[in-house]
This record gives structure tokens, C-alpha cells and sequence, in this order.
């Protein structure tokens, strides 16, 4: 089966001691926000902002997270962000996510990305600039 992932973005993110659970791992929320930072950093790239009181904006209506080895501090996260083929008015989102200095996959995620009318909630037709390189 041909993979219909491309790679959007790589950034690294800091993982910050007051991010560890009680047994000095990378708490299993905080996953879920390195992939939104990501992924908010992949919509900026593409000249949107991520902002309620724009007309339009990028919902997530799922996402997941496997979680293959524990991230322990100090580290620096490097997330891979992909995306797929775009539907009328969704893209899916692909995450990777590495410890600078380890070649080791340490998670894996997802989210199903829906471009909404903020006012009515209603999906919108992905826009043109977002599906350019998708």
C-alpha cells in the first residue's frame, strides 16, 4: 500500500521538568500538546492564524497517541508533523515523535483536522493555501 503521508514540519520542543508524572515521565497529556504545538506551528507556516476571532479556523473532531518508550527529562522532543490527501473540508494529521540524540521512535499520533465557519460551526471547503503541498 503507497503511503499518502507527506512531511509538513519538524520542530523541537523542550520537554520542561514540571512536564513529568510522578514516575519522571513525559506526563501522557502533555503528548497531545507537543502534537498541537506542531501542529499549530504547520497552520502558521501556511500563513493562517489560529485564532477564535477569525471568521474561519481548523477544529479536531479525533485524535490518538500511542505511546512506545517513556520520555524522560532533559530531553528536547522533535515532532514530524504529516499530512494526507485532503477531503472537501478535512486533512489528516500524522505525528512522529523523537528524543534529539536518539534515532528511536518514541510516539505515534493522529488527528483528523476539520476547516470550520467559526460563527456557525459548520465545515468549510479546506482552503486553497492550506491544500498547497498537501
Amino acid at each position: 500500500m503507497e503511503d499518502i503521508r507527506k512531511l509538513q514540519l519538524t520542530t523541537k520542543i523542550p520537554v520542561r521538568w514540571g512536564d513529568l508524572d510522578r514516575y519522571g515521565h513525559l506526563n501522557n497529556t502533555l503528548y497531545f500538546r507537543y502534537f498541537e504545538q506542531a501542529r499549530i506551528e504547520w497552520i502558521e507556516q501556511k500563513d493562517f492564524r489560529v485564532d477564535p476571532d477569525e471568521t474561519e479556523g481548523v477544529v479536531i473532531v479525533h485524535a490518538d497517541c500511542t505511546f512506545l518508550i517513556p520520555v524522560n527529562y532533559p530531553a528536547t522532543a522533535i515532532v514530524k508533523v504529516f499530512a494526507g490527501e485532503p477531503g472537501r473540508s478535512s486533512v489528516m494529521n500524522w505525528y512522529e515523535l523523537y528524543v534529539e540524540g536518539d534515532e528511536r521512535l518514541f510516539a505515534t499520533g493522529s488527528a483528523k483536522l476539520v476547516w470550520i465557519d467559526n460563527r456557525s460551526g459548520k465545515s468549510l471547503p479546506l482552503p486553497s493555501k492550506l491544500r498547497e503541498g498537501l
